[in-house]
């Protein structure tokens, strides 16, 4: 996408060119329709998962991983829509479909492994903090909370340069990056990020933590699940787990702490059970196939 005047580009003109040229897979579509259709059966859901091998393997082996611990194996797809859920099984083909989509970014623009470890791992914690909480389909604070960046990985691609620029003046200026973006552009890769999900008919409480991750207090719809994306990706920041465009750990939101509720004492065992997840899940959803 080439932008002429890449200092005036409009959110809206961003959105709308990046969804012209990528789409989610088409096999992504039939499954949501399917799982919307009122007469669809299991196995008509499990047939069109299985058509796309590599996605199959990377769900049955999530399904087995450390993240889900569930208690017995997950064997087929059938069995994985059985414990997991439809719609929670068509969430995680969601994450796994956009980490196909946005390929050629310059490594030393934004490396793409360090971008996907701060992503997994950012879902990863969030889906620990949503458990601790005890709260229920977990599995769409793991699928945000990974894909709470899509909007850098949008503007690395259709604005280039001006990103380049962003990055520089945030680290030599120590400032925030998503504020820089604010100041230059008029919105930040957050709200690019839920703009393109929304587009693309993403469930909001998926599109809208996404969206108002680093503002958490604007969520109208899903302010505890905007919260707690908030939480993990600060505690992403602060641990260094990877890197997706901001350089300094950005301060947490009062309301968001308040409103995630967790003790300050458990927070450091759902750090370290997230670390040893993250090795395994990272490796499950980068491998090739």
């Amino acid at each position: 996408m080439a932008h002429p005047d890449r200092h005036r580009i409009t959110l809206e003109r961003l959105v709308e060119e990046t969804v012209t040229v990528y789409s989610l897979p088409f096999f992504y579509e039939r499954l949501n329709e399917a799982i919307n259709h009122p007469r669809s059966a299991i196995a008509d859901i499990g047939r069109i998962i299985t058509e796309d091998q590599g996605l199959t393997a990377r769900i049955l082996k999530l399904a087995n991983s450390p993240l889900f611990g569930y208690h017995s194996r997950v064997d087929s797809i059938t069995r994985a829509l059985t414990i997991i859920g439809t719609q929670q099984l068509r969430d995680l083909a969601l994450a796994a479909s956009v980490m196909g989509i946005f390929k050629g970014i310059p490594e030393d623009l934004m490396g793409m492994t360090s971008f996907w470890k701060h992503s997994i791992a950012c879902g990863t914690i969030a889906r620990n903090l949503a458990t601790s909480r005890r709260e229920v389909n977990v599995e769409r604070f793991f699928v945000a909370g990974m894909l709470h960046d899509l909007g850098q990985l949008v503007m690395c691609t259709a604005i280039p340069g001006t990103v380049r620029e962003m990055l520089e003046e945030s680290r030599d200026n120590e400032s925030l990056h998503f504020a820089t973006e604010r100041r230059r552009l008029g919105f930040d890769h957050a709200t690019v990020g839920g703009a393109i999900l929304k587009k693309w008919k993403i469930p909001p409480n998926i599109a809208e933590p996404v969206a108002c991750h680093h503002i958490p207090a604007k969520a109208e719809q899903f302010p505890l699940e905007t919260a707690i994306i908030h939480l993990a990706d600060i505690i992403c920041q602060a641990m260094e787990f990877g890197f997706s465009g901001e350089w300094y750990v950005p301060p947490l939101a009062a309301e968001a702490w308040d409103r995630v509720g967790i003790p300050v004492s458990m927070l450091g065992a759902i750090i370290r059970q997230s670390e040893q997840q993250l090795e395994e899940t990272f490796a499950i959803l980068t491998e090739n196939g």
